[in-house]
């Protein structure tokens, strides 16, 4: 097995236990895995970055987390140099600076921010936090057929042939997608592109003036032109987690103490090889 293949197989496996909620203040708290997703936001494989920046999103999801994220060696200058890279993919740096801005503000805002999410978000999951980024805009999808491993994985592919799309996460349980896009794509596009499957339709979640939801289903004559994607990583594919099934959380992405003893062993192999 190739070193590159080595960092895709862990930072892989990093993501995919940081994806689960009940992992993340155990991930940040251990002492090899945190170092070794910043070993991983330098690597030369734009593939590796970009699943790290998902996994380092994931764990700044846990208000907890941030502060100690913010002061790890090397985070915060790691993120800077995927901003500032000429070679970076534009999704990329949109991520690496959604979550330096979260990083960033850590420790300032946190109880204002704390009381704002908790009064209008009410324990909804949301991916993205930083909303007041300008450049990009969260949308959210109820997906009539979204009902198994083999329909989300047509709905992964659909989404990431759209140029602009940042990022996405599943809530299974309720047939929804919440998709983080930049600023300029109309959600027409990701309409259209859950349509194309033919096996699913989107209609897109609203919040009403009295903080109800409305679904409002997308025209069928609105098809609008989806760029396709192309300068955007390979996309890794997640396993099922509790965070997409919260009647469910028996199913586990693996066990805390399993995932934390492996993650510890590749956290510090990679810093010892430095084979990139």
């Amino acid at each position: 097995m190739s070193a590159e293949l080595d960092a895709l197989t862990v930072v892989n496996q990093l993501r995919d236990l940081a994806a689960d909620p009940l992992n993340r203040r155990a991930i940040v708290e251990d002492q090899g895995c945190l170092p070794g997703l910043i070993l991983f936001l330098d690597h030369p494989n734009p593939q590796v970055v970009y699943s790290a920046l998902l996994a380092v999103r994931y764990l700044a999801e846990c208000r907890a987390n941030r502060e100690k994220m913010k002061g790890e060696l090397g985070m915060m200058l790691s993120l800077q140099n995927v901003m500032q890279k000429g070679t970076s993919p534009g999704e990329t740096k949109l991520l690496a600076s959604e979550i330096y801005e979260i990083l960033q503000a850590a420790g300032k805002e946190e109880a204002e921010q704390a009381e704002a999410a908790a009064a209008s978000c009410q324990r909804k999951a949301h991916f993205f936090l930083g909303s007041n980024n300008k450049r990009a805009k969260t949308v959210v999808l109820h997906i009539d057929g979204l009902d198994d491993p083999t329909r989300r994985s047509l709905c992964e592919e659909a989404l990431l042939k759209i140029r602009g799309v940042i990022s996405f996460t599943f809530q299974m349980a309720v047939k929804r997608c919440v998709v983080r896009i930049r600023s300029d794509l109309k959600a027409e596009a990701l309409g259209t592109a859950i349509n194309s499957t033919k096996v699913m339709t989107a209609q897109q979640v609203v919040k009403t003036d009295d903080g109800g939801e409305l679904m409002v289903p997308f025209q069928e004559d609105s098809e609008v032109l989806v760029e396709e994607n192309t300068d955007i990583p390979d996309y890794l594919p997640e396993e099922e987690s509790p965070s997409e099934e919260q009647d469910k959380a028996v199913t586990r992405v693996g066990s805390i103490t399993d995932g934390m003893g492996w993650l510890s062993t590749a956290a510090n192999f990679l810093t010892r090889s430095f084979y990139w």
